[in-house]
């Protein structure tokens, strides 16, 4: 999932192979469903202008959509030989990077659509996420083979050594300022890191009993959102490491991926079960401070 930058509109993608566009506000569809991929779409982001869309697909392909009008923008993108698990704009939107079980990074011409230099291949598994840094310098990748890679997105190197996991790395986030990293793992821990000195931050943030398949930061920095293959979204205090009330318990299936809005005033979960639930994060937080 992925907020649109004034927070108004949700974009949502499915294993159904749509993408649909949701209010906000009143948690309603807002017209058809993006229709194109023939195969599972396992994630969307949205331009930081807030114009376009991108999708990754089980089919191997990319596809960049217009908002307004809700139609693929040109052809697929092609290049990736296996599922395209994640994909992410650059802050400045010029750019799009995607990770893919094929073990390979790549980066997009979001204007041509075409790949841009060689694939980034020092993943020794499945790539199963991506992320650029707030300043648009840097990108994360996180893998099966159990390690988060720092990319220089100008030079296309890695940066220093991998990021060791005690298991698969299923979701990467940078904190806002750019200073932190952090990795959702198959074993349920959730690890904070130093970008620039690649040190671990205190021990992972454990309570989840399952798989963290996505994290995601407040817009302040102060708050983690992760949701698990425990059915459960937790909300995590980053300077303790903490985490802050009770589970957001409800789903009937794993919580797939989770997001802040942009004011930091909701937070917005997706389930297998084929719901998303927005939660009030003022109301949250206030009640669990009680």
């Amino acid at each position: 999932m992925g907020f649109s930058p004034n927070g108004q509109r949700l974009v949502s993608g499915s294993w159904d192979t749509t993408i649909r566009i949701w209010d906000a506000d009143k948690g309603t569809q807002t017209g058809n469903p993006l229709t194109g991929h023939n195969d599972w779409v396992f994630s969307v982001a949205v331009s930081p202008d807030g114009k376009h869309i991108v999708s990754g697909s089980e089919e191997d392909t990319i596809r960049l959509w217009d908002m307004e009008t809700r139609t693929q923008v040109g052809d697929p993108w092609k290049g990736h030989t296996a599922s395209v698990r994640s994909v992410a704009f650059s802050p400045d939107g010029r750019h799009v990077v995607s990770g893919s079980v094929d073990q390979t990074v790549r980066l997009w011409s979001v204007e041509s659509g075409a790949q841009i230099g060689d694939p980034w291949t020092s993943h020794e598994y499945r790539v199963w996420c991506v992320a650029y840094s707030p300043d648009g310098t840097l990108v994360a990748s996180g893998s099966a083979d159990r390690t988060v890679r720092i990319w220089d997105a100008e030079k296309h190197e890695q940066i220093g050594a991998p990021l060791e996991h005690k298991s698969a790395v299923t979701f990467v986030s940078f904190s806002p300022n750019g200073k932190r990293l952090a990795a959702g793992t198959g074993n349920g821990d959730i690890c904070l890191w130093y970008v620039d000195t690649h040190q671990q931050i205190r021990k992972p943030f454990s309570g989840h009993t399952n798989s963290v398949i996505s994290v995601g930061f407040s817009p302040d920095g102060k708050l983690l959102v992760s949701g698990s293959d425990d059915h459960t979204v937790r909300i995590w205090d980053v300077e303790t490491g903490g985490q802050v009330g009770k589970p957001l318990e409800g789903y009937h299936g794993r919580a797939k991926c989770v997001t802040f809005s942009p004011d930091g005033r909701k937070a917005a979960s997706a389930s297998r079960d084929g719901t998303i639930r927005i939660w009030d994060m003022e109301d949250y937080i206030a009640w669990a401070r009680l």
